[in-house]
């Protein structure tokens, strides 16, 4: 049975194009989804995307696009499915070996279904390499390359959170007392600009998951990133330190404030550090707030490189 006085959860968030992708004339290939539209409630799933972008991914903004409406619809569906579930540890083995492939096939199908309406070019086709005649079909599976993208995902219940990535980007919860820390292990085949990728064979072996029963002292605050964020910043620390920077913020002046300065942080974050897009979604479960540390009142501009 849940905690009446429980949390419910709110979100914001804000994807910008990159500063090197406005001088080359590229467009944004990250995006960002949340469910349900009101951004609150007890429940809330959030999913953002980072597309490949090399001329081989010519059409990974659409793949990233995909991947976040068919995440944040499956998770969403999930979750309705499982309210009032009494056994979650069924629950837990579903969301960990059934929910990454279900997520792989809808995003495959979404894609066939654009490829099937808006035909790869052949200017596309040839960046793929391989047979034309192979490639032409929209359910051949190396079409999917053309929108290679990452997926990351947060879902929030009354009786569990539920953490999914595949690819690079950052997922990370703060605690009451600004405690900053990521609930998923790291991927060692994540460095440079190497990445896993929805487009991969047997994607769906690559996902990072993690179910946590919902405990007594529950993140105050979760942040989904794409990397053009982290690799914003002159070092690891200055990133973590973001996610206490924010609650406080939160604390202070309150989560519309975050939401409406939030596209001006991300337009600095790109302009003096990576130039890549940035994308960054926060959830924050308001009624888990309580002042049980010192408040600082500052302004958080992002400690970018260069600044």
């Amino acid at each position: 049975m849940s905690d009446p006085h429980r949390s419910q959860w709110q979100v914001v968030g804000h994807s910008v194009r990159g500063a090197s992708h406005e001088r080359s004339g590229l467009p944004n290939q990250d995006a960002i989804r949340w469910l349900p539209e009101s951004g609150a409630g007890p429940s809330l799933v959030l999913a953002v995307a980072d597309g490949h972008g090399s001329a081989k991914y010519s059409r990974s903004h659409v793949g990233a696009s995909l991947a976040v409406e068919t995440t944040a619809q499956l998770m969403y569906e999930f979750v309705a499915g499982q309210t009032g579930a009494d056994n979650l540890s069924l629950t837990k083995r579903a969301a960990e070996e059934w929910l990454p492939g279900a997520l792989v096939r809808a995003w495959l199908a979404a894609v066939a279904e654009h490829a099937s309406v808006h035909p790869l070019s052949d200017v596309e086709l040839d960046a793929l390499g391989g047979n034309r005649s192979d490639l032409a079909s929209s359910i051949n599976e190396k079409l999917s390359i053309a929108y290679g993208t990452t997926i990351l995902a947060t879902a929030v219940t009354e009786s569990f959170v539920l953490y999914l990535q595949l690819g690079d980007g950052e997922i990370l919860t703060v605690t009451t007392r600004g405690e900053v820390s990521r609930p998923l292990c790291k991927d060692d085949r994540l460095f440079a600009n190497e990445t896993t990728s929805l487009c991969a064979p047997e994607a769906w072996r690559d996902f990072r998951v993690s179910f946590q029963h919902r405990p007594q002292m529950e993140p105050a605050l979760i942040l989904l990133s794409t990397d053009g964020y982290p690799n914003s910043f002159r070092d690891e620390a200055g990133f973590l330190k973001v996610g206490s920077d924010i609650l406080t913020i939160i604390e202070t002046e309150g989560l519309q404030k975050v939401g409406q300065d939030l596209e001006g942080w991300l337009k600095d974050s790109t302009n003096a550090g990576s130039g890549d897009d940035v994308t960054l979604g926060i959830l924050w479960s308001s009624q888990e707030f309580q002042v049980d540390r010192m408040t600082i009142h500052e302004t958080i501009r992002v400690n970018a490189k260069g600044s």
